[in-house]
């Protein structure tokens, strides 16, 4: 069982040593992946902990609000896709002014070296720390010999190269550098096929299921309503084949709309989620709301439009129920 910590102090005295690496982690893509199952192997090597620290909020929330970038995932999906990878503990450190006026050897010392225990730090030669990102690879070498930790470059493990490369080819192209922003760049085009290859999983979010008009179920069509609040990058207007998973932990099979309704003159963007391949039967009987659910998206369908008139709208739904089973369960 991983441990998750919130701060420094929470770590045990006895804890270490420690194989550390920190950063953003949004998405825990496939570049991450490897990059963390690499520092699994050296930990297990050493005979040493395997620790991830990582930021909440996001550093660009606090010092660039109006520019942060929309994050992928919420901190409680991040949290579960670190620990499926097998670390040992994540420490998730608060991100404010204060943490960010740390010096470079503060932090390493206090954090890494006095709380962690760690003989490893992992990094990346373009790697940034401490108080106004004066930190680099050269300082952390330098501390590792002051401190006594070894200092291993990320692209210098392992035999299986890194930066990590995707193999998804956008324009027939050479192969693309694994990275949180090719997963948005994909999602803002809707084209989720593209960053699950990236991701190594679909791409989902987490929200609690609220009332919503209740035009689907007026029409036929019921929808789990996503709140407002739910985690996680909402991608491109549109009709979407995927999943819902409930509190429960049950997998449904969806058409997932994401968009503003304009058949009905919608304003607001809403994700919904309509729950196919279920019996007739009394939309009592599949109650959601309330309940804290998962919708993960597996592939486009097409583009959000505004039809004539309902009747229309439902031929069309119905046509995307039966293409969203085709795509769900082609294997």
């Amino acid at each position: 069982m991983v441990h998750i910590w919130n701060d420094p102090s929470e770590v045990p005295a006895d804890f270490g040593p420690s194989v550390v690496t920190f950063g953003n982690f949004d998405g825990v893509h496939r570049g991450h992946q490897q990059v963390l199952s690499q520092l699994i192997r050296v930990a297990r090597l050493n005979h040493a902990r395997a620790v991830a620290i990582t930021f909440d909020p996001h550093p660009a929330q606090v010092h660039r609000p109006e520019s942060a970038p929309e994050l992928i995932m919420g901190l409680e999906d991040k949290l579960v896709a670190l620990g499926e990878l097998g670390l040992d503990a994540v420490l998730v450190m608060k991100y404010s002014l204060e943490l960010a006026s740390l010096t470079p050897e503060e932090f390493v010392a206090n954090v890494l070296v006095g709380s962690l225990k760690a003989s490893h730090v992992v990094i990346g030669h373009d790697a940034r720390f401490g108080r106004g990102n004066s930190g680099d690879l050269e300082t952390m070498q330098e501390l590792g010999r002051k401190l006594g930790f070894e200092v291993l470059v990320i692209s210098e493990f392992g035999s299986e190269g890194f930066p990590l490369h995707g193999e998804v080819h956008n324009d027939g192209g050479t192969d693309r550098r694994c990275s949180s922003t090719w997963v948005r760049e994909a999602l803002r085009e809707g084209d989720v096929a593209t960053a699950a290859a990236v991701l190594g999983r679909s791409h989902r979010m987490r929200g609690e299921v609220v009332h919503g008009a209740a035009r689907g179920r007026d029409l036929g069509f019921p929808t789990a309503n996503l709140a407002p609040n739910a985690s996680g990058y909402i991608p491109a207007d549109g009709i979407y084949a995927g999943w819902l998973v409930d509190q429960a932990g049950t997998r449904w099979p969806a058409a997932i709309s994401v968009g503003s309704n304009p058949t009905f003159d919608g304003v607001s963007r809403q994700v919904e989620a309509h729950v196919i391949d279920r019996p007739e039967e009394a939309v009592e009987d599949f109650d959601l709301y309330g309940q804290t659910v998962v919708v993960e998206f597996v592939a486009r369908l097409r583009g959000m439009v505004a039809y004539r008139g309902p009747e229309a709208l439902v031929d069309q739904m119905r046509l995307d129920v039966v293409q969203a089973h085709n795509i769900l369960f082609a294997r």
